[in-house]
């Protein structure tokens, strides 16, 4: 073996070493469904103004989403209650003081202003924390018949006028250097009708009236200004907050630096949490203009994006009482953890021992390289602090699935290449068909990060999380396809005896399906106008199962009922879970908790439903006490249905428009079609089965959407390459045929592969993973056909009509002749 060969070698041990102790010595996050976790339940209190009605609690929601995630706790869930309750979810808090600290900071009432700063103060002089509260929601103008002459003269008079203006910070200051205080200045108003409120700054300052409110800033964020160690957190204002905003700083900027009035403060219920000093460069009676501005200080990431949200988030439409906090058990049992992660290896078993067969050698290197992918990307994700979900352990199973594809399509094309040029050696061959498999594995990984990103940013919940697991999943399949199966297979057919024995390699031969394929040479092409209309069937049979069966909504779209329990007998939750199937709900999440022995979160059910959970629940754990019956909103309703329709819109124009750019068009317009055809096929058959369109199902959903165009763009790269080397008077559908035949070993290869993954999550997987695998595994199926049955019979239509040149576009390189002309 050659040296470079040794040093990558070396340095992907080293790699998979540094992951192995991250993985070791991190823990992960664990999401609600894993772990458990913290559970509070708020009532909304309205006002005459502001009635607590479920537009408005909504709105309130909205904020205390801005808090939760301000907290660094991912996955969590809130949702609306009734018209007026809002449950929030946090998963990994198990202990009371953590759940003590986060019901503060979720919960609080959150009347944000701003004032202006009239002087400093004494601790003792501090208003009453309800007396503050009320003083802050008046908005009155300042009493201009206080204003007064301060004299401070050493300590001040300690009577009010030398505590006003400059006259305390002049004689406090000045008389402890000289005992000579000057403290000539206007004051602000009589000390007794002061706000003395505790700063961020350690100590006590007297402000104003309100003079901007909560609803007048429109945005805060924490931002890293270039060149800049420190952080700071920008501020923006509507049209009223920044013109007020401009005329507070610029009367502030009038005083001298270092004095109180130069400060404004931004009070947080009777508490102010910044107080930052106007900048000397602030001109006087000028002000910061331009609608918004910046809080500067040694703010870290950390600190500065707390800050902002709660400027960003304080002022909530309705106040807050809790009514409930506890501690709640995981939402799936250890059986049902246990039989996914069994079922996970499992599959991934069967698929090592499936590549094996197929790819001999290389393909022993290959599944070697899957195991350091689990390695990878577990690393990747505690480093990266992310959590950890049912479903996200299900995206990292899935990129598997993307992983093989990537190593398949490198051993199909360098079968190709010792096929025809087998004295060149396998080390060549191999690595031309690393480099001629290149393009597709990088187009067809994009479109599935494109589709991982939004569900990242239009998602929410579990959704959101899966998407970032997707991500991870992906970005650590390449590293394991594209250089540690590399060095793998690099290492091992390197040794003369494998030389000598190409067959034992697995890239001796291009396989016995894909000679069948030569010598029958099926016409697909020319029966395209059948393959379209088998589609078009199916298509029309999965629109009238939506049209007259309905979608069965999951509790997540529709809401529903939470149910809490109490029994006489000690059960485990499984057996209580087990019970609430009995009774005809096994999509319900069943949770143990601190205030009673189970939760039961269902759908929308009757009275009488509701008595059948609880007479299966007696037969298990003897008498039944019901501790609480609520309604619950849904956590994705409107909001995530429109969201996934955005998704799924801006998915299909995003792939359009990168296949348009690396393909043409008509390439993009055709992935497409047939992405939306398997996504309908696959709604439609969930509606005639009448199983849950929940969250999991939308993320089953996004990830046929990648795995669709995956398919294709495999296709498409072929033909393109074909398309562009080829005789002038050949024909584009002979050519699309050839290509879609030469890559059928890959497509079926590839599905198998993953097929075996999701059946054995379907088949022992658990109720959990069983709705997601079946889908799954459908969409597996319909994506792996319509790339050859209904996207290219497209793309050769749209070819007749909008044909792509057979040039491939080249950068051209100007020199410069010995003569000096550019040529």
């Amino acid at each position: 073996m050659s040296r470079g060969v040794w040093i990558r070698f070396l340095l992907v041990l080293g790699l998979l070493v540094g992951c192995a102790a991250l993985a070791i010595n991190v823990k992960p996050n664990l999401g609600l469904d894993l772990k458990g976790g913290a559970q509070f339940v708020f009532e909304a209190e309205g006002t005459e103004a502001t009635p607590a009605s479920s537009e408005n609690v909504d709105k309130t929601l909205q904020v205390l989403r801005g808090r939760v995630d301000a907290l660094g706790v991912a996955e969590s869930t809130l949702v609306r209650q009734g018209q007026n309750r809002i449950l929030v979810e946090l998963p990994g808090v198990t202990s009371d003081e953590e759940a003590q600290q986060a019901e503060e900071r979720i919960g609080t009432t959150a009347k944000l202003t701003i004032h202006e700063v009239l002087r400093t103060a004494q601790p003792d002089e501090a208003t009453d924390p309800d007396q503050a509260q009320d003083q802050q929601d008046e908005t009155a103008a300042p009493d201009e018949s206080g204003d007064t002459q301060g004299d401070g003269n050493g300590q001040g008079d300690g009577q009010g006028n030398g505590k006003n203006g400059n006259g305390q910070n002049g004689g406090q200051n000045d008389g402890q250097d000289d005992g000579q205080g000057n403290g000539n200045g206007n004051g602000d108003g009589d000390s007794a009708g002061d706000l003395v409120l505790p700063s961020d700054q350690g100590d006590y300052l007297a402000v104003g009236p309100t003079v901007i409110q909560g609803d007048e800033i429109t945005g805060a964020s924490a931002q890293q200004p270039q060149n800049s160690v420190n952080w700071v957190v920008a501020i923006d204002f509507n049209r009223q907050g920044g013109n007020t905003w401009a005329d507070i700083t610029g009367k502030a900027a009038c005083n001298p630096d270092g004095d109180p009035k130069r400060r404004i403060a931004i009070v947080l219920d009777g508490e102010i949490i910044s107080s930052p000093q106007v900048e000397t460069s602030v001109g006087c009676d000028v002000g910061i203009r331009g609608g918004g501005t910046q809080i500067t200080g040694d703010y870290t990431a950390k600190s500065a994006g707390e800050l902002a949200a709660l400027i960003e988030g304080g002022s909530l439409p309705l106040e807050l009482k809790p009514i409930s906090d506890r501690l709640v058990g995981p939402s799936l049992g250890a059986a049902a953890i246990d039989q996914s992660i069994e079922a996970g290896l499992i599959g991934i078993l069967l698929t090592g021992l499936f590549i094996v067969a197929v790819y001999r050698l290389v393909g022993l290197m290959a599944t070697l390289a899957l195991a350091s992918y689990a390695l990878l990307a577990y690393a990747m994700l505690v480093g990266l602090g992310s959590t950890l979900t049912l479903p996200g352990l299900a995206g990292f199973v899935l990129a598997i699935g993307m992983a093989i594809d990537a190593n398949v399509l490198v051993f199909e094309r360098a079968r190709e290449e010792y096929e025809a040029n087998p004295s060149a050696g396998l080390r060549r061959a191999l690595t031309i068909g690393f480099n001629k498999a290149w393009t597709a594995i990088i187009d067809s990984n994009v479109t599935t990060l494109l589709a991982a990103g939004l569900l990242f940013f239009l998602g929410s919940g579990p959704i959101k999380g899966f998407g970032v697991t997707l991500t991870i999943g992906v970005i650590a399949s390449m590293i394991s396809a594209l250089i540690i199966a590399r060095v793998l297979c690099d290492v091992a057919v390197s040794p003369k005896s494998v030389a000598r024995r190409p067959m034992v390699s697995g890239l001796g031969d291009i396989g016995r399906v894909r000679r069948w394929l030569e010598r029958k040479n099926p016409q697909l092409m020319k029966r395209r106008n059948t393959w379209l209309g088998i589609s078009a069937a199916a298509l029309v049979v999965a629109v009238a199962g939506i049209a007259t069966q309905g979608l069965n909504l999951g509790v997540e779209f529709t809401g529903g009922r939470q149910l809490d329990y109490t029994v006489s007998k000690e059960i485990s939750v499984d057996q209580a879970r087990d019970a609430v199937a009995e009774a005809g709900f096994p999509e319900a999440v069943v949770q143990t908790a601190d205030t009673a022995d189970f939760t039961v979160r269902t759908g929308e059910i009757s009275n009488d439903q509701e008595r059948q959970i609880e007479a299966e629940l007696s037969k298990i754990g003897g008498t039944v006490d019901k501790v609480d019956d609520q309604t619950i909103g849904s956590s994705l309703g409107k909001e995530l249905r429109n969201n996934a329709l955005i998704a799924f819109g801006v998915a299909f124009l995003a792939q359009l428009i990168y296949l348009a750019i690396r393909f043409k068009w008509t390439f993009g317009l055709s992935a497409v079609l047939a992405m939306a055809h398997d996504v309908i096929i696959v709604v439609g058959l969930f509606a005639w089965l009448g199983k849950p369109i929940d969250g999991i199902f939308l993320a089953a959903a996004m990830t046929i959407v990648g795995l669709s165009v995956n398919d294709s763009v495999v296709v498409f790269d072929r033909i393109r390459e074909r398309w562009w080397g080829s005789r002038p008077d050949q024909d584009f559908m002979e050519l699309a045929n050839t290509a879609s035949v030469e890559t059928l070993p890959r497509t079926v290869n590839t599905g198998l592969g993953a097929m075996f993954i999701l059946a054995a999550l379907a088949v022992i997987g658990g109720d959990s993973l069983r709705d997601f695998s079946i889908a799954l595994l459908v969409g597996l199926g319909i994506g792996t056909l319509s790339s050859v049955f209904v996207a290219t019979p497209i793309l050769t239509y749209l070819q007749e009509r909008y044909p792509m040149s057979r040039v491939k576009k080249e950068k051209v390189v100007r020199t410069a002749d010995d003569s000096g002309a550019v040529v």
